[in-house]
């Protein structure tokens, strides 16, 4: 910790000579290479630490320590009035705007903590024991002097008041920051109104943003004068013009059209599109009714889900939805508008190659280093497996309830006949490759039993099993902080291959009636691997037909020669 002293009586009338002044110049506590010319026309109030080559001018500073190498200029006000936590500790109504599944934040929080601490409210000594724990933490993290950290660049702000600031900080213009945490590497830019927020490390907060009771997750942007209130945005993800209110946003939430209005839900690698809208309007007994889109799903250009309401992973949504649908049996779906009702079409996302971009992207963009949230990115994974086995079975069920039915009524949603024999298939060409993809990594050992139901916990696969035991651990005290359940869920994921190489033996072996031989195994492998190409030269051809000339419509337009029609297209779209 850098060493500070007291100003001596030649430096302070140096200060004063350039234009600074003090409340007390005796709480003034500098590096021992302090140098005058660090403080330029600012005023210091109450205790003030300056460490080696930081620099204050033209601002106030009340009772804040400046780490070595910061900036501090052109700021109307960087205060601390009374001890803080710093936005730790902050309870935010996210889901449920009546606070039933109100998350406390703090500068720690990981996804999967939230997601238990949001999600799990049917085990309340859970809940309380959490809570404990980021209680605890706040009160660790008090104090009564705020904090800038090391190399931070603070400029044209005007008010900062109880906001503890991390290492290489940037503060850029913001119109007024109160009670929280910034964390290494976050960056606050001009016109941004924030209020009991915790920025984690990477974040980015800027052009007229207004942040009010928020965590904003590692590497995360909210842009453009987005609102939101009462949210949680983890790992990555992305909003800029619309607004949120309440919303449990798990990683890679992207959404980018001032129209887009998401309220009382929850999302994970999720897209909306222009006009897009998840709302709980209409509601007769209070604010309580929540949807929830499970990972990967997305809205088309003016979707419109009324709550409450569930998808299946990897849905994408078409069309205004207000029969409070129930499609999560149905992974990798269309639900769509057809004749004023809701249309799902099982299965029918495995051919679109917008679901393969999708997968491919999100590892290559993820901009993290700490790495707090834990995410699984494979595609063929226990998770969705499962969900596809259980769809076949309610499938084929349905069929045979009425063999000759021209459509079926699934929790609220039509099924068309010819969609659900599509479905099957589709699903069942999946189930094999997916199989493959798990046989053929992780090994086999007793320690690592992945059997019985998977769960996506804000982006990380693991057994229900598994969860259950680490929030029973929790409950008799053997887990007494948040970093000792993230580690939990942690050393699952580092040996996540192995379980799922687990589960897909004992699903292969519940299919074949017995033990798989090694050769068996061997055979299931290559009929994976078969039918990942397969499926895979499907959404190629998907992505062929978006790519072909018959889309070269508006291309050239002053030409009138087809080639140089081609050509135009070809530049501009990166085509061969």
């Amino acid at each position: 910790m850098t060493p500070f002293r007291k100003l001596t009586s030649a430096e302070t009338a140096a200060l004063e000579a350039l234009g600074n002044s003090a409340e007390d110049w005796s709480k003034v506590l500098v590096s021992e290479d302090f140098k005058p010319f660090q403080l330029l026309q600012s005023h210091l109030e109450g205790n003030v630490e300056i460490a080696a080559e930081a620099r204050i001018i033209r601002s106030r500073v009340a009772n804040y320590r400046i780490g070595s190498g910061s900036l501090v200029e052109g700021v109307t006000a960087l205060e601390c009035r009374r001890r803080s936590a710093f936005g730790n500790g902050v309870g935010v109504a996210t889901m449920n705007e009546c606070g039933g599944r109100t998350v406390k934040i703090f500068d720690r929080l990981s996804a999967q903590v939230a997601y238990i601490m949001a999600v799990y409210r049917h085990r309340p000594q859970t809940i309380a024991a959490l809570e404990k724990m980021v209680d605890a933490y706040a009160e660790e993290r008090s104090s009564e002097i705020g904090e800038v950290g090391s190399d931070c660049r603070i400029v044209g702000a005007r008010f900062i008041r109880e906001v503890r600031i991390g290492n290489g900080v940037e503060i850029d213009g913001a119109s007024i920051l109160e009670n929280a945490t910034l964390c290494d590497g976050a960056r606050v830019g001009v016109d941004v109104k924030a209020y009991d927020l915790i920025a984690a490390e990477g974040s980015v907060i800027d052009n007229g943003s207004i942040v009010e009771r928020c965590f904003v997750g590692e590497s995360c942007r909210l842009d453009k004068g987005f609102t939101a209130a009462e949210s949680l945005f983890f790992a990555n993800s992305h909003c800029e013009n619309g607004e949120a209110a309440s919303i449990f946003a798990g990683p890679y939430t992207v959404s980018h059209h001032k129209s887009s209005l998401l309220i009382a839900g929850m999302f994970s690698f999720f897209n909306a599109g222009s006009g897009s809208n998840q709302s709980n309007h209409l509601f007769k007994s209070g604010a309580v009714h929540q949807s929830v889109h499970l990972r990967g799903c997305k809205f088309a250009s003016g979707a419109y889900i009324m709550s409450p309401a569930l998808e299946g992973a990897f849905t994408m949504i078409m069309g205004h939805h207000s029969y409070h649908h129930d499609t999560s049996a149905f992974p990798y779906s269309y639900l769509i508008e057809k004749e004023g009702r809701t249309t799902l079409m099982p299965g029918a996302n495995l051919t679109s190659y917008g679901a393969v971009r999708d997968i491919e992207k999100w590892p290559a963009r993820d901009r993290r280093e700490r790495k707090r949230d834990v995410i699984n990115f494979e595609e063929y994974n226990p998770y969705i497996t499962e969900a596809m086995l259980r769809a076949v079975d309610t499938l084929h069920t349905l069929a045979e309830e009425d063999p000759d039915a021209p459509s079926y009524v699934y929790r609220k949603a039509v099924i068309r006949a010819a969609a659900l024999k599509r479905g099957i298939g589709l699903y069942n060409k999946f189930v094999v490759a997916a199989l493959g993809a798990m046989l053929d990594r992780g090994e086999s050992a007793a320690r690592y039993d992945g059997s019985g139901r998977w769960l996506d916990v804000a982006g990380q696969y693991v057994t229900k099993r598994e969860v259950e035991a680490i929030l029973d651990a929790v409950d008799r005290g053997e887990l007494t902080t948040p970093e000792e359940v993230d580690n939990r869920f942690r050393v699952f994921f580092v040996h996540y291959d192995d379980y799922a190489h687990s589960w897909a033996e004992g699903i292969y072996a519940s299919l074949l009636g017995r033990v798989p031989t090694a050769a068996e195994i061997g055979d299931a492998i290559e009929a994976g691997r078969n039918a990942r190409e397969a499926m895979r030269r499907t959404t190629d051809a998907d992505r062929d037909r978006d790519c072909s000339l018959d889309m070269a419509v508006s291309y050239g337009l002053d030409s009138d020669d087809e080639r140089e029609v081609r050509d135009d297209y070809y530049s501009v779209r990166g085509l061969k």
